[in-house]
């Protein structure tokens, strides 16, 4: 039967079976489509990535033989719909039968199930090939649980593909070295430089500019230094094990002024979009620490694989379990405008200068700043998370719904009420000094609560705990809090919470 193969964005991977063997009688399908540049505003350095990666994979399967129809942003016969794209090409080609891989986003998945149903042909759905879980393993494994906890999921994972597992026990003697990755960096050891790829996109940046597409973030360079095929993926993953991996660990939480990446792996962006597989990252780094890391703690390998099999599986099955209903909760009824600085970094505060300006420049941030700058204040200041949702899946160029919705609104904004976070990632300005320079710099001091040079985060932070007592007494992690809260004394409170309210109704001023 003419079979028509549709392979979305994030679906490039080359070693799907769909590959395995060239078959005369299947077309595949790609496209570049405002329906997918439009649907939030996104960094313009995302979108660029994408196109990219995506002609890079067409061309690829040209090279070995397969038929590709590759429509791009400007084909005059792009309707900029995907749906729409499907029916031309389905009429064009006389297909007979219609097959799609799995989409990791609602939507899409959403759009392309009832497209099946208006089908005259039969259809069929395939796995990605990409993860280690299925759709709803986490809903099934969470079943008779009274929590959702990924430590739990994530021992289950260890055991279950026997990684860093020793008779049944975990190796080194701990699940979890967590403690072991909280260090602040402090200018040593030297951070190795980035390892970076001149993929040249000057026409995709022209493209992008010529139908006058909006985005956010800039981008002055003509080359796209991320990852955009398996080779490169798999160069970048060589280059993190033999010079990254040794502190990852160590430094994976600590931020700093004078640096972007730090020890992190940069591999998100292809794994995202499934350049290369989770399984593939976990082997190639066990692989390489059994032959040669006689010199790197198990601290650092488990640190890292920690967000692989546990942190990115459990996103994942999360975000299935509770879709769809779980993008429309606001637990704490926060409603404040997102702020205008998280658009420009225009702010006083000098970690969230720095921190956004940082994701505007390079389409990038690691997870506390992340979790703990930008999604701290965001929660703090109650700001919508319907805003800080649309801020965060545009901005970053790994940012794909399924992965972002709940490290957004569960993990960052406790919009869930406690689904995936034991308690609300909240912080005074102590947390962020811990673990960074951003206070040595900054106007405003990070000691004081109360006041003009107060630092805004401290403000905002008991501010937080007097208003969303209520909605937050029974959780057992915040009782420490509030036991401080009490013994405060209440002029004090009062000038604190004057401050925060100016903070709140005005953030632009801060």
């Amino acid at each position: 039967m003419k079979t028509l193969r549709l392979i979305l964005g994030d679906q490039l991977n080359s070693k799907h079976s769909w590959y395995k063997t060239k078959q005369d009688n299947y077309v595949y399908c790609m496209f570049e489509m405002r329906q997918e540049t439009d649907y939030v505003t996104h960094h313009i350095q995302k979108i660029t990535g994408f196109f990219a990666a995506m002609r890079d994979f067409a061309r690829l399967l040209k090279s070995k033989g397969f038929q590709v129809e590759y429509i791009t942003l400007d084909n005059p016969k792009n309707t900029q719909n995907l749906v729409e794209n499907l029916n031309i090409l389905i009429n064009i080609f006389n297909i007979e039968k219609f097959e799609y891989q799995l989409p990791d986003e609602y939507r899409l998945d959403e759009q392309l199930l009832n497209f099946t149903k208006t089908l005259a042909i039969p259809s069929r759905a395939f796995s990605t090939e990409h993860f280690y879980t299925k759709r709803f393993d986490l809903k099934t494994f969470f079943k008779d649980k009274n929590h959702h906890l990924m430590e739990t999921f994530y021992r289950h994972m260890r055991k279950k593909h026997n990684i860093l597992i020793v008779a049944n026990q975990p190796e080194g003697g701990k699940w979890n070295f967590d403690k072991s990755n909280r260090n602040k960096w402090k200018g040593s050891p030297d951070i190795p430089p980035y390892k970076n790829f001149d993929n040249e996109v000057s026409n995709i940046l022209e493209l992008i500019k010529s139908k006058n597409i909006k985005t956010i973030g800039i981008f002055e360079a003509h080359t796209f230094e991320y990852p955009i095929n398996r080779e490169q993926a798999l160069s970048q993953l060589k280059y993190f094990c033999e010079n990254l991996l040794v502190h990852f660990g160590d430094y994976q939480d600590a931020m700093h002024t004078k640096e972007v990446n730090l020890y992190h792996s940069r591999l998100s962006f292809a794994m995202n979009l499934k350049l290369i597989s989770p399984k593939n990252v976990v082997d190639t780094v066990l692989n390489y620490w059994t032959q040669y890391g006689n010199h790197i703690q198990i601290s650092q390998v488990e640190g890292f694989i920690r967000q692989i099999i546990g942190w990115r599986e459990y996103m994942r099955g999360m975000y299935w379990a509770f879709m769809p209903d779980y993008k429309t909760l606001n637990h704490l009824k926060s409603t404040q405008a997102l702020p205008d600085f998280y658009w420009t970094g225009n702010t006083k505060m000098n970690c969230l200068k720095h921190c956004i300006t940082n994701s505007l420049n390079n389409g990038y941030a690691h997870h506390i700043q992340r979790l703990m700058v930008t999604g701290n204040f965001a929660l703090l200041a109650q700001i919508h998370p319907d805003e800080v949702d649309k801020w965060y899946l545009g901005i970053y160029i790994d940012a794909i719904e399924w992965v972002q919705l709940p490290n957004t609104r569960g993990m960052s904004q406790f919009a869930d009420g406690g689904k995936i976070a034991t308690k609300p990632y909240v912080s005074s300005g102590r947390y962020i000094n811990k673990m960074s320079n951003y206070c040595d710099s900054c106007l405003y001091n990070k000691n004081e609560k109360s006041g003009d040079n107060a630092c805004p985060f401290n403000s905002l932070y008991w501010n937080f705990l007097f208003e969303k007592r209520n909605a937050l007494k029974d959780n057992h992690r915040m009782q420490m809090m509030f036991n401080l809260l009490d013994n405060m004394d209440k002029n004090q409170l009062i000038k604190i919470r004057a401050r925060a309210q100016k903070i709140i109704e005005s953030p632009d001023e801060f």
